[in-house]
């Protein structure tokens, strides 16, 4: 696993926002829970988390900006940095006490992703990458899977929840695409997770629409150390601004992209 000071932060922050989490988790009747949409909720235990997050590494990091799901934007000093954080992904799991959910955490420098995180603290399953040292899970180095047919392939997708109904009839139109012609799907709730789940092979490849760039960040590098491809859901570069990703290794990536298109 890495163990450069970066990632010693990062790890640290995550680790100590993480028990919170689990701790909630093991009191889920007891949790305060406001509801900012239909379907989309937000804990108290999501907003601790980020505020844990968000002193951890600003503290050790100072001067960085901040790009956060619940906070929003917060310009630092440092205009070349910029965290992006996501710290309860899989909310609605949390909440019903599914333990499929993560802690996300991103670094950009001069607007180049150059590592990222995601911890999973139900299980303790840490992922981690840094540009040019490959990705990791716990101790063991990742690598996209080898596999080739799409119609072998186990593909992940993301199902938009009622807040964007807006989404489902081309959701419909693509998921029908997929099943058509890929091995199996499924349906984790967490995309974070999904990705790190491509990066180490126990997916073939992942797609969704209507996310937010701290839902993608970390994941992304992950599957690129890993030696993956990732573009948004119509294959540009630009996931981060669109909202969208599609991921998994050269075949699946471009199998899965041309499926899609065609729905």
């Amino acid at each position: 696993m890495i163990r450069s000071a970066l990632m010693n932060v990062m790890t640290a922050a995550a680790i100590k926002a993480g028990r919170g989490l689990k701790r909630d988790l093991g009191e889920i009747e007891n949790l305060q829970v406001s509801v900012k949409g239909p379907g989309d909720f937000v804990s108290a235990a999501d907003r601790r988390a980020e505020q844990v997050l968000f002193e951890e590494l600003n503290k050790s990091r100072s001067g960085y900006s901040f790009l956060m799901e619940e906070s929003g934007a917060v310009e630092g000093t440092d205009k070349t940095h910029r965290w992006i954080i996501d710290p309860l992904d899989g909310t609605t799991n949390f909440l019903h006490g599914l333990p499929v959910f993560a802690i996300s955490i991103a670094l950009e420098r001069e607007g180049q992703l150059i590592a990222g995180l995601i911890y999973n603290p139900a299980t303790d399953d840490m992922y981690v990458a840094e540009k040019g040292q490959g990705a990791w899970h716990n101790n063991r180095r990742l690598r996209v899977a080898e596999r080739r047919d799409f119609a072998e392939a186990l593909v992940a997708c993301g199902i938009p929840p009622l807040a964007r109904a807006h989404l489902h009839p081309r959701s419909k139109q693509e998921l029908g695409a997929v099943i058509a012609k890929c091995g199996n799907i499924r349906r984790m709730g967490a995309a974070s997770l999904d990705l790190a789940m491509v990066a180490a092979g126990q997916l073939d490849c992942y797609w969704e629409r209507g996310l937010s760039a701290w839902d993608i960040a970390a994941g992304s590098i992950l599957v690129k150390e890993a030696g993956g491809y990732i573009s948004d859901a119509d294959g540009r570069d630009t996931f981060l601004d669109t909202g969208s990703v599609c991921a998994g290794n050269e075949f699946m990536h471009r199998a899965l992209l041309a499926t899609i298109k065609s729905a």
